[in-house]
C-alpha cells in the first residue's frame, strides 16, 4: 500500500499530514478568509495536504430542532464535513467573535456535524461519554473588532474559546493554540499584511 494510501490521502494530494481548515465566518469575504487562505498557502508550501470548509457556502440547517432526544437527518454537506473530519489528522477553525461568541452558523454546525456515535459515545443516556476522535489536534484562529484586554478576557473567560476549546476536547481533538487577531476593524493594511505573514507561517508549521 502507497504511503498516501494508508495515510487517507490521495496519490495526486500527497502523503504530508492531513489538514481541515473549516472557515467559520458566514460572510463570503471577510478577513476571515483572507486568514483561511494564508493559513492554507503556508501548510502547502511544506507538503502538508490541505481541504477546505467554507460554511458560507455549506447547505444545512444550522438549528439542532430537537437536542438530540431524536434524529435529524444529516443534510449531504454535513455528512461530507464529518467525512472530512474524520480524514483530517489537524483542524483549523477560524472564525470572528461576535456578540462574545460563535457565528450563529458555526456553532449551528458543532451541534449537528459532532453527533453521539460520531464525535462522541454516550454512556447511560448521560453525557461525558468516550470520545470518539481522538488522535487529533486543532487550533483557533479568531478575529475581533474589540482591543485584546488580559483583564476582560479574565472576567468572561472568553466564552467564545472556552465553549469550543471544552467541546472539542471532549470529542477526543487536542486545542493545541488559539491564535487572536483584533481590532479588526481599526487595523490598517500595514497590519492586516502582518497578520496574514504570521498565519502563513502557522501554516508552514513553523
Amino acid at each position: 500500500m502507497a504511503v498516501a494510501e494508508a495515510r487517507g490521502a490521495t496519490p495526486l494530494e500527497g502523503d504530508g499530514r492531513r489538514l481541515l481548515v473549516i472557515q467559520g465566518n458566514p460572510k463570503r469575504t471577510s478577513f476571515c478568509q483572507s486568514l483561511a487562505d494564508a493559513y492554507v498557502q503556508g501548510a502547502q508550501a511544506s507538503g502538508q495536504v490541505v481541504r477546505q470548509l467554507k460554511l458560507a457556502d455549506a447547505q444545512f440547517d444550522p438549528v439542532l430542532r430537537e437536542g438530540y432526544d431524536l434524529s435529524q437527518t444529516l443534510e449531504p454537506d454535513l455528512l461530507e464535513a464529518q467525512r472530512q473530519i474524520h480524514w483530517a489528522e489537524h483542524l483549523v477553525f477560524i472564525y470572528p467573535v461576535w456578540w462574545n461568541g460563535l457565528p450563529a452558523v458555526l456553532a449551528g454546525f458543532l451541534e449537528r456535524v459532532l453527533q453521539p456515535g460520531f464525535a462522541f459515545a454516550q454512556r447511560d443516556q448521560t453525557w461525558g461519554g468516550e470520545p470518539l476522535l481522538t488522535g487529533r489536534s486543532a487550533e483557533l484562529l479568531v478575529t475581533s473588532d474589540t482591543p485584546p484586554s488580559p483583564w476582560q478576557r479574565l472576567r468572561n473567560q472568553a466564552p467564545h474559546r472556552q465553549g469550543i476549546q471544552e467541546g472539542l476536547e471532549a470529542c477526543g481533538i487536542q486545542v493545541l493554540q488559539v491564535h487572536e487577531y483584533s481590532p479588526v476593524r481599526a487595523a490598517d493594511e500595514e497590519q492586516r499584511l502582518r497578520w496574514l505573514q504570521e498565519v502563513e507561517r502557522l501554516g508552514r508549521n513553523e
